[in-house]
């Protein structure tokens, strides 16, 4: 019997990794690979030094930058606010995908490109008080990140054709872990840039993600619908309104969707000004603070790995619970945090709740939806996420703006709102029993 037992476990971890090699779903993770190295290079680590580096100057200044940093990314986010949910009806409608993501990352890797040109430019002249070539750099941000994210609706969605609901914790705990690993390979671009002109990452970053989408766009297919009557675009508001009185039927999935608003506010933030809060409250040089990156980078995608197969085993409603605790916690310390090693200790932890996020969240989703609207809930469940990446930067950056005189503390007050969403979150999370129904 035990003979048996063992040989269904090595069967078991054979099929997985056959799983995982077939080319639609290694093209599917290397997109994951992809985008999250513009992820990291753009919207964590050299676009906000590169604030620092053109405005920060002493403390208070550098709460400015913080400022500035959170704006832009409160903005990007506005946008996707309004158009996220109608990405979900046109999922719904077509079964497009792919198209979307091709065209969606070459505007973004375009927009990428152009920071990197007018952040080298001899534009003269200031509008609303910033230089014309900073202004042009946040804009260009502002277009890069939103397609960015407006992407990953199409591809967050493109999982459900990619395997059974079985497979799926698997399929998205894989895509994690290699999206992962495309930090490790974007990072090495800090070795050509070192620690003055972070501006010169930009156009290499454009490249390097450019080139790992292109297994994507010529090697995964759409799953054909049958397409349904033709309407504007503008008309999927109607259906989205349509699924928010229907909300009695799915209370389940507003209620997840209601406490994933408040982690992802956490995430998000964090995410954004994770750098200049190392560099400027805890003391990290830029060289250490890539060191601290690629550790919890590696923490990432063991902890996406372990959660894929954590998922599978409890199932996504105790996984989410599990990863909202880390948060928490790791969000404690860096508050706390007067020397460096307290620092690493918070980056290992969100290292390993920010990829284990992504895993357990993706598959609730999918374990809560019906098929026939799961486009439209990936819609909205980037909805609740990209409004959470409103409020988020918007309080940290407000009382960073609000406090600045009060120097790195007003950064320290700025995290510590954090847990409180954090802990809001996982608050309206246990209304949800485990059967997928609220308590």
């Amino acid at each position: 019997m035990e003979v048996e037992k063992t040989e269904l476990r090595k069967q078991g971890k054979l099929n997985s990794w056959r799983l995982y090699m077939t080319m639609p779903i290694v093209s599917w993770a290397l997109y994951d690979f992809a985008n999250t190295i513009f992820s990291s290079n753009i919207n964590t680590i050299f676009f906000p030094f590169y604030l620092q580096e053109v405005i920060g100057e002493n403390e208070v200044l550098n709460q400015i930058a913080s400022t500035f940093i959170s704006y832009s990314n409160a903005l990007a986010s506005f946008f996707l606010v309004l158009f996220s949910p109608l990405f979900g009806v046109m999922i719904d409608r077509t079964g497009k995908k792919k198209k979307y993501i091709v065209a969606f990352t070459l505007i973004t890797v375009l927009a990428t490109i152009l920071m990197g040109v007018f952040a080298t430019s001899q534009f003269s002249g200031k509008v609303l008080g910033l230089p014309i070539y900073l202004a042009l750099v946040i804009l260009c941000f502002v277009i890069a990140k939103f397609f960015y994210h407006s992407s990953l609706v199409f591809y967050d969605a493109m999982i459900s054709d990619l395997g059974t609901k079985q497979d799926i914790p698997l399929i998205s705990g894989f895509g994690v872990a290699v999206g992962y690993i495309g930090t490790l390979v974007g990072l090495t671009v800090y070795l050509f840039v070192g620690d003055d002109g972070f501006h010169e990452a930009f156009i290499p970053t454009a490249i390097l993600f450019m080139l790992f989408s292109l297994p994507l766009f010529f090697f995964v297919k759409d799953k054909p619908l049958e397409l349904k009557e033709k309407q504007s675009f503008l008309s999927g508001y109607k259906e989205i309104w349509q699924t928010f009185k229907e909300m009695k039927h799915y209370k389940a999935i507003f209620t997840f969707m209601i406490a994933y608003f408040f982690l992802n506010d956490a995430i998000a933030t964090t995410i954004a000004m994770m750098a200049v809060y190392a560099k400027t409250i805890v003391g990290f040089t830029t060289g250490k603070f890539i060191l601290l990156y690629l550790v919890s980078t590696v923490s990432s995608i063991i902890g996406s790995f372990a959660f894929g197969y954590i998922t599978k085993a409890k199932g996504p409603n105790k996984a989410v619970k599990y990863v909202g605790v880390l948060l928490l916690v790791a969000l404690a310390i860096a508050v706390a945090s007067v020397n460096e090693l307290m620092f690493w200790i918070a980056g290992s932890m969100f290292g390993i709740a920010l990829g284990s996020m992504w895993v357990t969240t993706r598959t609730y989703i999918v374990e809560l939806t019906p098929d026939h609207k799961r486009g439209q809930f990936f819609g909205l469940f980037a909805f609740s996420g990209k409004v959470s990446s409103i409020i988020g930067p918007l309080i940290y950056g407000s009382i960073t703006l609000i406090f600045a005189e009060y120097g790195n503390l007003a950064s320290r007050m700025a995290l510590g709102s954090l847990m409180i969403l954090t802990l809001i979150g996982l608050i309206i999370h246990s209304r949800i029993k485990e059967d997928g129904n609220p308590a």
